[in-house]
């Protein structure tokens, strides 16, 4: 994540300019938007959003530029993609530490990947700003009490009370301000010397030593060391393994508060949603005709699109020519979520229909979405052993049809939980209780996800 801060215009500013880019930017508000909270309190709501309105950017639009070049470096199969981090961010969690050990995650599993794969590794964060989550219905019913569900801490509290579950406009300025501080830590982590590459053993510190993913990851942190140290004998410059860079993204579910956080970039005249460097739109609200799909299609951010096992051919094309008429490489990315059991038939047949006629668009995996189950114990899980099928099967699609598997989109956290079965350490239905913490969905822990990029540096191995 680089630190320039090039200028956006204020708000006044704009108003005055009456740039050709604002129009359309409220067009969503006649689509009869999908999961949005319900406020009571409108004037409570003018408020908050007025406060949005004027506040400074949390990312740069220069930022989110040059994140475009390193997904369209992805799509041509020059670089790799890898966004990790929390299915749903909450306010209690957005602690240094915690922060910290998923920041340390990605860049461990980066490290496997740009080693094994000998290739760049692009890093986005699921941070600062992943505070909502889409929900099957609007109510949830406990003993014969019924309330609004938990759609994430931006929008309402977990515990099962009227009080809690109300949809509160405050959050999203709280949202704001907490996604304000994180950024500021992950930018002092990956440009103050934590990244640094020659220090990749110090990564590992706080997590269990027991774990196998630990041992194997001290062994490529070895060749590492041996292999910069060759290089330092040679005479080489270390300063680009000092720093790294960073990025931060979300899904652009709560378009109100998305809307407040876009700007016009006074280099380009172009609107900007600063909310986060990528945005993506979820598989309950891609429709073509949708508010999400009309919002992102006017912006100029990265972002992405999930497509699920009943996406076809005619989706993912009508899709880009609304979110990419010009085929910008970078611009849009598909992530997949198919499921362990389909993605065999149904991501082979979504390429041999759109064949070569999306040559610019970045392909990435989901492996966690389609693979949900719950456990005999009651648990909501997932087994690593179908998480990794649905990587595996991602690549060989791909291999088969010609095309580019640019990158993972995984759900993981840097704390050692117990919330998806199977792994190296063997979690099973009852290892379930140990150290179940998730609000929403289940997460890779630590070593899971070390365990992961290993398996996947090998698929990257095999690619080339």
């Amino acid at each position: 994540m680089s630190l320039h801060t090039d200028p956006v215009l204020s708000n006044r500013e704009i108003a005055a300019a009456g740039h050709d880019n604002l129009r359309g930017l409220d067009d969503w508000r006649e689509m009869d938007p999908k999961q949005q909270p319900t406020y009571l309190d409108s004037a409570a709501l003018d408020e908050v959003l007025t406060d949005l309105r004027n506040s400074p950017p949390l990312v740069f639009a220069g930022e989110a530029d040059v994140l475009k070049q390193r997904i369209a470096a992805a799509s041509r199969g020059e670089a790799f993609v890898l966004a990790g981090g929390d299915c749903a961010e909450s306010f209690d969690g957005a602690q240094a530490d915690k922060i910290r050990a998923r920041v340390q995650t990605v860049l461990q599993m980066a490290a496997v990947l740009t080693y094994g794969g000998s290739m760049p590794v692009v890093k986005i964060g699921r941070m600062a700003g992943q505070f909502a989550k889409p929900r099957s219905a609007d109510m949830e019913t406990r003993d014969g009490v019924t309330l609004p569900s938990f759609r994430g801490d931006i929008v309402n509290g977990y515990e099962f009370t009227e009080e809690s579950r109300r949809h509160d406009p405050e959050r999203l300025l709280k949202a704001y301000h907490i996604s304000a501080s994180t950024l500021n830590l992950i930018r002092a982590f990956t440009q103050g010397g934590f990244a640094d590459l020659r220090f990749v053993h110090d990564w590992n510190r706080g997590f269990l030593a027991s774990n196998p993913g630990y041992q194997r990851y001290e062994q490529t942190a070895a060749e590492i060391d041996r292999a910069i140290r060759f290089m330092d004998a040679c005479g080489a410059d270390f300063d680009a393994l000092k720093t790294t860079e960073f990025y931060a993204a979300h899904e652009a579910l709560l378009l109100e508060y998305e809307r407040a956080l876009t700007r016009i970039d006074s280099r380009t005249g172009e609107a900007y949603d600063v909310s986060g460097h990528f945005l993506w739109i979820g598989e309950r609200t891609r429709e073509i005709d949708g508010a999400h799909v009309d919002f992102l299609s006017k912006v100029r951010n990265p972002i992405g699109v999930k497509l699920g096992p009943t996406a076809t051919a005619d989706d993912a094309l009508a899709l880009a020519e609304k979110l990419d008429p010009d085929a910008e490489p970078g611009r849009l990315t598909f992530v997949t979520r198919m499921g362990a059991s389909q993605i065999g038939e149904s991501l082979p047949a979504l390429l041999a229909g759109i064949g070569d006629r999306l040559p610019h668009v970045t392909w990435v995996c989901d492996p966690m979405h389609g693979n949900t189950i719950t456990s005999n114990t009651g648990y909501k899980t997932r087994r690593f052993e179908d998480v990794m099928a649905e990587v595996e099967g991602f690549f060989n699609a791909h291999r088969d049809a010609g095309t580019i598997p640019g990158g993972l989109h995984i759900e993981l956290t840097g704390d050692d939980v117990t919330e998806i079965m199977g792994g190296a350490t063997e979690i099973d239905d009852e290892g379930l209780r140990r150290r179940y913490e998730t609000l929403v969905d289940p997460r890779l822990n630590h070593d899971q996800s070390l365990e992961m990029a290993f398996q996947v540096a090998e698929y990257l191995t095999r690619r080339q």
